[in-house]
C-alpha cells in the first residue's frame, strides 16, 4: 500500500428500524421463513471446502422454539482440527504475500455484501439461532459487523502508514508491519454474530491465517458468515471453521508449535484454562503466542442522588434486559439512593413486568429466550434460591418456563446486603440486583462496588451535577474498561467506543480500534545505509 494514500474515515452503518409495513421488514420476514423452512448445512469449512466430519452430531435449535431444528453440526475431531491447522499453514505464504490493499478489498466487499444482499439473511439467522429481536440482531449482525470490516481496514491503513520520523544522513528507516509467524486460533461466543466475525477476520486482515471455532449455538449465523466471506473473495484456507464443542480442536491447536495467537471471547474460566495450557507448553512454541481475550463482567449502574429518574429507569430496563441480559456489558447490579428509589421503584417494576417476551419472529417482543438448557437451568437455580432467601425481595419477574423455549422473565431483586453474591457472581441472564443506599452513604457505596467484583468490563454513573460526575469517574477509573455517563452500560459502537475491560474481564485490547489489530502484527525495523562505512576507525582514535 502507498503510505501516502488517504482514505476517508468510515461512517457507522445506519441501523434499520424494521417498522411495520416497511420493505426492510418484509425482506426480513421472507428470510426468516426461508431459514426456518429446512435445516441448514452446518459443515466444517477447511481449505475452502465443506467437510462433514465424523464427530458426534449436535442439533442446533431455536432457543425460543425447541421444535425448530435449524441444522445439525458435528463436533470436530482431532483429524478435523489437524486438517484445519494444515490448511491454515498451507494458505499462509500466499495470503501474507498478498498486498495489503488486496486483502483489505475482501473485507470491504464483505461489508458491502452484508449491507446489501446478505443483510436480511444474516439478521434472520441471528434472530433464529440466538433468539435476538430484529432490533438487537440488526445492530449486531448487520451494523456492527459491517462497521468492524470497514473500520478495521481504516485502522490497518493507519498502522501500515506508521513509519519512523527520525533519519540520519545517508540512512533510510522503515517499518515492515508483518503478520505473526504461524496461525491464529479464534474462539468465539454465542451472543454476538459481529464479535464472532471480527475475531476471525481481524487477524486475517493483518495477513494471518486462522482456525475459527464458533459457539455451537451461534453456528447458523457463523456458517452464513463463512459463505459471505467466500463470495467476497476470501481465498481457501485463510479462515478454516471447525464446529462443535472445541475440546479436540483445542487439544490439537494448543500443541501446535506454530500457534501464533488466540483471539477469544467467552467465559473467564475458559480463557484462564487456555492461558494455563499455553503457559505449560511455552517451551514448545516457536514464538510467544499472543493472547487476546474479552471475558466476563458484572456490570454496574450507579445512580447518584441527583440522577434523572427517567434516565435511570430507561438505563436499567434497556441495560439489564435487552437480549435477555446476555451481553457481556449488560447491567446486572445497580446502586440507587433511597430518595431516588422511592420515586422510580413502582414504575420500574411495572415496566419490567410488562416487557413482552416470546418468539422473536413476533416483532412486538422486547425479549426472546435465553440461549440453551444450561443457561436456563443456571437462571432457574438463581431464581429459586432468590425466592427462598429472606435477604432478597423479588420485585419483578422471578419466573421461568421451558415448555416451548428457554424463557426467563426479566427479574429485579432488591437486596439490602451489597456483599450478597448477586452483586459479584456473573449470571449472564435477565437478572438485575439492586442495592438501595442511604443518600449520605454514596462514598462508601462507591468503594464497595468498586472492589466487590473481580470484573472490570463496563459500568455507568448517572448524575446531573458535573462535579459529581467527575468525582465518580475518577474514583471508578479502573472499575470499567468502558465507562458510561448518563446512559446504560451497553451498546458500544465500533470506532466510537472501542470495547474491552480489565481485571477478570480480559486483556482490554479494544475491539473496534487499532489497538486490537496491533496484536496481530510483528513489526520489523529496517535500516538501509546508502553509503556504508568502509573503515572501522572512529575520529576519537586519532
Amino acid at each position: 500500500m502507498d503510505a501516502t494514500t488517504r482514505v476517508p474515515t468510515p461512517v457507522n452503518e445506519t441501523v434499520r428500524d424494521y417498522v411495520p409495513g416497511s420493505a426492510d421488514l418484509a425482506a426480513l420476514d421472507v428470510a426468516l421463513e426461508r431459514l426456518a423452512a429446512g435445516p441448514a448445512d452446518l459443515s466444517h469449512v477447511i481449505g475452502g471446502r465443506a467437510v462433514a466430519g465424523a464427530g458426534d452430531p449436535v442439533e442446533v435449535r431455536a432457543p425460543h422454539d425447541h421444535a425448530l431444528l435449524l441444522g445439525t453440526l458435528r463436533n470436530a475431531t482431532r483429524d478435523d482440527a489437524t486438517a484445519a491447522v494444515e490448511a491454515a499453514r498451507a494458505a499462509a505464504p500466499g495470503w501474507r504475500a498478498l498486498p495489503f490493499d488486496e486483502r483489505a478489498a475482501v473485507f470491504l466487499r464483505a461489508a458491502e455484501l452484508l449491507a446489501g444482499p446478505w443483510r436480511a439473511r444474516i439478521v434472520a439467522a441471528t434472530m433464529l439461532g440466538q433468539s435476538k429481536t430484529s432490533h438487537q440482531a440488526e445492530i449486531d449482525a448487520a451494523c456492527e459487523l459491517i462497521d468492524f470490516w470497514r473500520f478495521n481496514v481504516h485502522f490497518a491503513r493507519e498502522i501500515m502508514a506508521e513509519q519512523p520520523v527520525a533519519h540520519s544522513p545517508g540512512v533510510w528507516n522503515r517499518t515492515d508491519h508483518r503478520p505473526l509467524e504461524g496461525f491464529v486460533y479464534a474462539v468465539t461466543p454465542f451472543n454476538f454474530t459481529a464479535i464472532a466475525g471480527n475475531l476471525a477476520t481481524a487477524p486475517a486482515l493483518m495477513g494471518n491465517t486462522v482456525v475459527w471455532k464458533p459457539s455451537p449455538t451461534q453456528q447458523l449465523a457463523a456458517s452464513l458468515t463463512m459463505e459471505l466471506l467466500a463470495e467476497a473473495g476470501l481465498p481457501p484456507g485463510v479462515i478454516n471453521m471447525v464446529t462443535g464443542d472445541g475440546l479436540a480442536v483445542s487439544d490439537v491447536v494448543l500443541a501446535a508449535p506454530d500457534l501464533a495467537g488466540i483471539h477469544f471471547t467467552g467465559s473467564t474460566a475458559t480463557f484462564r484454562h487456555l492461558w494455563r495450557e499455553v503457559g505449560a507448553r511455552i517451551d514448545g512454541y516457536a514464538a510467544y503466542p499472543r493472547l487476546v481475550g474479552e471475558t466476563g463482567g458484572k456490570d454496574f449502574v450507579l445512580a447518584s442522588p441527583c440522577a434523572d429518574p427517567a434516565a435511570l429507569r430507561t438505563a436499567l430496563v434497556r441495560g439489564a434486559f435487552e437480549y435477555q441480559g446476555q451481553k457481556c456489558s449488560a447491567a446486572s447490579r445497580a446502586y440507587v439512593p433511597r430518595s431516588l428509589w422511592d420515586r422510580v421503584r413502582d414504575e420500574l417494576v411495572a415496566t419490567t413486568e410488562g416487557l413482552p417476551t416470546g418468539d422473536v419472529r413476533d416483532h412486538t417482543r422486547f425479549m426472546g429466550a435465553v440461549i440453551d438448557g444450561r443457561a436456563f437451568a443456571r437462571h432457574r437455580e438463581v431464581l429459586d434460591a432468590s425466592h427462598a432467601d429472606p435477604g432478597v425481595q423479588v420485585l419483578a419477574g422471578g419466573t421461568y418456563d421451558d415448555s416451548r423455549g428457554w424463557f426467563v422473565r426479566p427479574t429485579i431483586l432488591e437486596i439490602e446486603d451489597p456483599a450478597h453474591p448477586a452483586f459479584s457472581t456473573e449470571y449472564f441472564g435477565p437478572i438485575l440486583a439492586v442495592h438501595v443506599y442511604a443518600d449520605e452513604d454514596l462514598d462508601q457505596v462507591v468503594d464497595q462496588l468498586e472492589s466487590v467484583s473481580a470484573y472490570a468490563l463496563t459500568g455507568a454513573v448517572l448524575a446531573t451535577d458535573r462535579t459529581v460526575v467527575h468525582r465518580l469517574s475518577e474514583r471508578l477509573r479502573f472499575a470499567a474498561g468502558n465507562f458510561y455517563v448518563n446512559d446504560k452500560p451497553t451498546g458500544a459502537v465500533v470506532g466510537q467506543q472501542p470495547f474491552g475491560g480489565g481485571r477478570a474481564s480480559g486483556t482490554n485490547d479494544k475491539a473496534g480500534a487499532a489497538t486490537n489489530l496491533l496484536r496481530w502484527t510483528s513489526p520489523r525495523s529496517i535500516k538501509e545505509t546508502f553509503v556504508p562505512a568502509t573503515d572501522h576507525a572512529y575520529p576519537h582514535m586519532g
